[in-house]
């Protein structure tokens, strides 16, 4: 992980990697339940998971990846993100725990959840940091708060 470009340092930012852990936690933990033999209680924690990660895919897409896409640079990269966001959000809709194949696809996305949050916090959070001026983060900052009406971003050691 990377600490070296201060893009960690940007509330926006925070925000967003505490919403990869918490998402990497909410999907732990269903998996849990399913080892468990609870389908109930892990459906229930894919559902919150389906609805966070709803709410943090509209504030990064239509900020941060919208704003960084107009580049040439970032379009194909971030088209990419985006893929792998609808992907992950078909999946979690239409997951049936009661077959086999459905939680060993599952299993796999889950997966790839650590590789697609690296492909943004290594990657796109640092491009951004140099890449981006003051209007595209105050963007990117709105389409967040858009996104997530009664919060506020976090701030360093909040």
């Amino acid at each position: 992980m990377c600490h070296y470009c201060g893009c960690r340092q940007i509330p926006l930012i925070i925000d967003f990697i505490a919403e990869h852990d918490a998402a990497t936690s909410l999907a732990a933990a269903a998996i849990a339940s399913i080892d468990a033999g609870d389908l109930e209680g892990a459906r229930g924690l894919l559902d919150k998971l389906a609805g966070d990660l709803r709410a943090h895919w509209a504030g990064e897409e239509h900020g941060l990846f919208e704003v960084m896409g107009q580049s040439d640079e970032y379009a194909d990269y971030i088209a990419a993100l985006v893929k792998e966001h609808r992907e992950l959000e078909m999946l979690l809709d239409a997951v049936d725990l009661t077959r086999e194949g459905d939680r060993a696809a599952l299993r796999a996305a889950i997966d790839e959840l650590a590789p697609h949050i690296r492909k943004e916090e290594d990657g796109l959070f640092p491009a951004a940091l140099i890449s981006m001026g003051g209007d595209d983060w105050n963007r990117s900052m709105a389409a967040w708060h858009e996104a997530h009406p009664h919060s506020q971003l976090k701030t360093r050691g909040s």
